[in-house]
């Protein structure tokens, strides 16, 4: 028997890494639910945290366009990257990967001294190009740790040594400089808005900042986090004395290898939570309001997962309305318990059976859909047992109103209660027959959409008082619902 009352899902996951983009992870979820709830609604809602997928999770959610253009790679050579813009035509979106990516660089060569934002830098005047009012920079993924000196560069500032020699690229040469020239800047983007998606709290400099916590990931050894670190102080200090900014002991300076830094002082940039800006653009919160239920998830859920990402920023949206959500993850960590209090009701690792990583990742998409499909089931069972029930009964209308105002006025606390007619009941009821030669029928639906085993009890209970309240007075009816089973029996 298909459950009637799930009706329409959100699925709005993030990617998983390395397995599948947050679109493809939505196509496996539907596949999922199709063979359970075959006439349910699915809508994606593609999500991001403000790192990778952010730009396609936004041009999809607003019927944008992607570009491709040309722009300088971290070492110096010619690529082509991505940038959109959304569907108001006013505003672009631009992931910083796309020009300085760890995935643009083979590991074996990979060096922070080296690697320069300059890429980012010409993304943006493209963008500027297209004469846009707002910019998103999701700032995710990258292999600097510049200070974004390299996309004030392609900016248009100019950045001098002792020689009076422009800089070369890379935090190794930040050290250098001596003069900074903001002549040539290019000031249209200081009359546009722009967020920046970013999650990470990190200042620019120490045992915190930029270059300790995040180079090693992106090649740096301990001698090479020290220079770094150094140098980006050197920076810091420099810029206090010359233009009385301060670049260092900011929230979010040190994300993306001090490219917040740059971000924040030199072009008034405002940091936010990246999942906040993925849902407002998104306009997930209209779409959860008309859910039966929210599947979202990512490749690894964690206690760490409360911190700004996807699934947490989902749920919490969903609790505000009562909205169940399940969180599916390729791998499942520690401590996960504590999400339980941030609107996920069940976390579902989509593994099921032993594989190796490459393995794993390969098959990530047949084992979503898997995992949804089985969770499904499981609320198929669950659901047909719905606190939704139908009274018809030989009352006029008038009398059962007042009937159940002046005894059963507090159902009105878990229940929107309808009454009509006998005309009205039959022109919609397929089993119209057998109700003919009654007057009046009676809908009570559940308000809520999520419940415990608890108080399912109770709603029982509740349900069975009203139907011996009828009996006791003699009263014609009948009940009319899937529920009808498990209630008193007459």
């Amino acid at each position: 028997m298909i459950n009637e009352n799930i009706k329409q899902i959100i699925l709005a996951p993030d990617s998983f890494k390395e397995s599948m983009t947050s679109k493809e992870a939505c196509i496996a979820m539907e596949k999922g639910v199709k063979k359970v709830f075959n006439n349910a609604k699915c809508i994606y809602v593609p999500m991001a945290d403000g790192g990778e997928g952010t730009m396609y999770s936004l041009v999809s959610s607003t019927d944008g366009k992607i570009y491709n253009t040309e722009v300088t790679s971290p070492l110096g050579e010619k690529i082509i990257a991505k940038y959109g813009i959304l569907g108001d035509d006013k505003t672009a979106v631009i992931e910083v990967a796309e020009a300085c990516g760890i995935h643009l660089v083979e590991k074996f060569k990979r060096n922070p001294l080296l690697t320069t934002t300059y890429g980012v830098g010409e993304l943006i005047k493209k963008v500027l190009d297209k004469n846009i009012k707002k910019i998103i920079i999701g700032l995710g993924g990258s292999v600097t740790n510049d200070a974004g000196i390299g996309m004030l560069q392609a900016l248009g500032m100019s950045f001098k040594d002792s020689n009076n020699c422009e800089i070369g690229f890379g935090g190794g040469e930040i050290n250098k400089i001596k003069f900074i020239d903001l002549k040539n800047f290019d000031k249209r983007i200081l009359n546009i808005e722009i967020e920046v998606a970013c999650d990470v709290k990190n200042y620019l400099t120490g045992k915190n900042g930029a270059s300790y916590v995040f180079a090693p990931q992106k090649g740096a050894n301990k001698h090479m986090v020290e220079i770094l670190d150094n140098n980006l102080k050197y920076y810091s200090n420099f810029v206090r004395e010359k233009f009385n900014i301060e670049i260092d002991n900011i929230e979010g300076a040190g994300a993306a290898g001090g490219l917040g830094s740059a971000l924040m002082s030199f072009c008034n940039a405002k940091l936010k939570n990246g999942i906040d800006i993925v849902i407002k653009y998104s306009d997930l919160e209209n779409k959860i309001k008309m859910a039966d239920i929210v599947f979202t998830g990512e490749g690894s859920i964690d206690f760490q997962t409360k911190f700004g990402k996807t699934p947490v920023g989902v749920s919490m949206l969903a609790k505000k309305y009562n909205v169940p959500v399940i969180a599916f993850a390729g791998k499942v960590g520690k401590n996960v318990d504590e999400l339980y209090d941030l609107g996920i009701n069940s976390i579902i690792s989509i593994m099921n059976e032993t594989l190796d990583l490459d393995e794993a990742l390969k098959m990530g998409k047949d084992n979503l859909e898997i995992a949804v499909e089985n969770v499904c089931r499981v609320l198929n069972i669950r659901n047909r047992y719905s606190l939704d029930f139908r009274l018809a009964i030989n009352i006029d209308k008038t009398d059962i109103n007042n009937i159940i105002n002046n005894n059963f006025n507090y159902l009105n606390n878990s229940y929107f209660i309808d009454i009509c007619d006998n005309e009205d009941f039959i022109d919609n009821y397929k089993g119209k027959d057998k109700f003919l030669y009654y007057k009046t029928y009676v809908y009570f639906t559940y308000k809520y959409k999520n419940y415990t085993d608890e108080f399912f009890s109770e709603q029982i209970i509740v349900i069975n008082n009203i139907i011996k309240f009828l009996l006791n007075r003699n009263y014609q009816f009948e009940v009319i619902s899937e529920f009808e089973h498990m209630l008193f029996n007459k």
